[in-house]
Parts: C-alpha cells; structure tokens; sequence
C-alpha cells in the first residue's frame, strides 16, 4: 500500500512539473527557435540542433514557471487557470522554484557553452522580461503586450545567432515579422479571455473600452505591417519567391480575419481571429524553411 501511494504521489509530481513548463506551448517557441537555426545554417548539424530545441525549451519553461509562480494567487480567480500546479496545490512555491532554476541552468549552460554568448544573452533577457517585467505589467495596462512582444519575438533571432554568431539584418527581420504577429495573437487572446482575465485584474486589450471597435481597428494595424514585412527575406535571399507569396496569401488571410472583427466586434470574430494567429506564424514559417531547403 505505501509503495503504491508513493507512486502515486511521485506521478502527481511529475504530472505537475509537466504542466508547469506550459509543454505545449514551450513546443511552439522551440519551433520558432528551430526555425531560425536551421535557416541560418548551410548545413545542418542535427547534433547541435536537438542541444539547441533542449535549451530553447528550457529556457521558455522556466520563463513560464517564474510567470506562474508570480500569478499563483491570481490563478486561482480564473476557470482556465485555477487547476494550474501551483493554485491547485500540487507543487509548492519551493519545488516550482527549484525546478524553474534548474530549467534556467541547462538552458544557458548549453547556450553559452555549446554555441556563443550572443545567443546565451539574448536568452537569458527574453527570459527576465517575460517573467519578471511582462508578468507584473499584465495588471498595468496594454503596455505588457509591446514588452510582452518583445521575447516572444526573440526565438527564431536567437536560433539564427546560435547557429551562426552573427547579429544582423537577417536575424532582425525574422524578429520583426514575430514581433508584429504578437500584437493581433495576444489582443485576439485578450479578447476571448477578457472575462476570466477581469477577474485577475489584467488590462491587456488596447482600448480602454476593452472589446470594442477601436481595439479591432488597432489589431488590425498591427497585422498590416506583416505583409511587406514577410517579402523581406526574399529580398535578402534568405528565401525564394515562392515562401514570399504563400506569406502574402496568408497575411491577406489573416487581415481579412481582422477585418471581420472591425464589422462583428464579438467574441466570435475574436475567436477566428485567434486560430487564425495560430496557424499564421507555423505556416509561413514551414513556407520559409521549405523554400531555403
């Protein structure tokens, strides 16, 4: 019997250090850090690839287990949060902590050590701005979205710095197009979730009237600026034409669906809209790394 609830209680726990690294959504910045490694590389060194996805994981879960361990109280006020590890009792502060600087700890030893400090550094900020200055601007006002923005840009910059030590022009725009994508996917979030994050007190929607047409007309902005930007690449001959032209496509797609909330102004255009973010970001990226290889 005891070795029984021994096991139970050690798969408790690692159920919940599973959870806390938000798994899934760590697996699409280790993406996005992928995708900006290998188009950087004339070859790939499959080797340093795997060490760069462990790291860049490492480093986007332990960001995401100092953001929880800030808003432990603040989870407990919302539906889609309260059963998180911390709110629901099956980690402690302690144990989330030590995993959390564990995490940190692999991810900048095989930065630093494995590739270059250009990368380790760039990782290391995304990794305080988000956890330690976006999070406690979430009940600021929509000023966390801009800083916010900010490391959730830096993954595909990072994964080209690591592969190739260099800070340039080419590494920059693959941080302006994420930048700029960050603005429609967050706000679209913010919509949908608007009355779960009251109840935490977050203010992230542009307007200060929160869901209404001029926070549509600034999302809609925002994603404007991805169509030229997404031509960039092939003008530089990081890519063809051909990843150029499925990016257009897409961004029109993706400006209609901005369009759309500007006329419904409800959760459900949102909510479009949303998706619409998720498969934006992954889809031009394949397009891109489809078209150097």
């Amino acid at each position: 019997m005891s070795q029984s609830v021994s096991q139970n209680i050690t798969s408790i726990k690692l159920r919940a250090l599973y959870d806390i690294t938000k798994f899934r959504l760590s697996a699409t910045v280790v993406f996005s850090g992928a995708f900006g490694f290998i188009l950087a590389s004339d070859t790939i060194d499959w080797l340093k690839l795997v060490l760069f996805c462990i790291a860049a994981f490492s480093t986007t879960a332990a960001a995401n287990v100092i953001n929880q361990i800030i808003e432990k109280d603040l989870d407990i006020h919302m539906k889609r949060t309260q059963d998180r590890p911390l709110p629901s009792g099956r980690l402690s502060v302690k144990e989330a902590a030590l995993f959390g600087w564990g995490l940190a700890a692999i991810a900048m030893y095989i930065l630093f050590y494995e590739f270059n400090s250009r990368a380790g550094l760039l990782a290391l900020l995304s990794m305080v701005l988000y956890g330690f200055v976006y999070t406690p601007l979430k009940r600021v006002g929509p000023v966390a979205v801009a800083v916010g923005a900010l490391p959730g840009a830096f993954p595909p910059m990072i994964g080209w710095i690591a592969a190739s030590n260099h800070f340039g022009l080419e590494p920059g725009i693959l941080f302006a197009i994420q930048f700029f994508w960050q603005f429609p996917h967050f706000w679209a979030i913010a919509w949908v979730l608007n009355d779960d994050y009251n109840k935490a007190g977050f203010k992230l929607l542009p307007s200060k009237g929160g869901q209404n047409q001029s926070s549509a007309i600034q999302i809609m902005i925002y994603t404007v600026f991805l169509l030229p930007l997404c031509w960039v690449p092939h003008y530089m001959g990081m890519t063809g034409i051909n990843s150029a032209i499925v990016a257009t496509i897409c961004g029109t797609l993706f400006l209609a669906q901005t369009f759309y909330l500007i006329r419904k102004v409800d959760r459900r255009a949102a909510l479009q809209l949303m998706f619409g973010s998720f498969i934006y970001l992954p889809v031009v990226q394949i397009a891109y790394l489809l078209d150097k290889l």
